[in-house]
């Protein structure tokens, strides 16, 4: 489940995608997103650090995409906001630790099933950007185009 500051950190770069290469101060993506300022800005401050957005000072100051909005994926963003994608830290690529109460890592049936989710969460949030959030289809045809693409097992 993606955390309070990871939905409002997607929230913040789809404004500023929309913005179109304009830089937006945190009082007025605040205010249109509905995100407390403070959080906000400590928020902008960690996508900086990720290389996500740069910031300007100055009156006409604020955030810009650090790169066109085709180019970050939603993947990209929640990584170094919320961490890993997998549901276990064994099936984990960027952050993997074996389970501690696993006596057999490489026939364990919960592992090959958690890495097969995350193996299918990864593929679709790092395919999809924030440019095709704002400019793709609606959530329900994202959401039957995805589901037309995972081979889901027969009840």
């Amino acid at each position: 489940m993606l955390s309070q500051r990871c939905r409002y950190a997607l929230k913040a770069l789809i404004n500023l995608a929309r913005a179109s290469g304009g830089s937006r101060g945190v009082s007025v993506i605040a205010a249109e997103e509905n995100i407390p300022r403070k959080f906000l800005e400590a928020i902008m401050s960690d996508l900086r650090r990720a290389g996500l957005v740069e910031s300007t000072r100055g009156k006409s100051g604020g955030y810009r995409l650090a790169r066109p909005a085709n180019l970050i994926t939603f993947g990209q963003v929640i990584r170094p906001i919320d961490g890993p994608l997998a549901l276990l830290p064994c099936a984990s690529i960027n952050f993997y630790r074996r389970c501690i109460d696993c006596p057999d890592e490489l026939g364990c049936a919960l592992r090959r099933v958690m890495t097969a989710v995350r193996n299918d969460v990864s593929e679709i949030l790092d395919r999809t950007t924030l440019a095709d959030a704002i400019a793709g289809p609606t959530a329900e045809a994202m959401l039957a185009r995805t589901l037309s693409e995972v081979d889901l097992p027969e009840r």
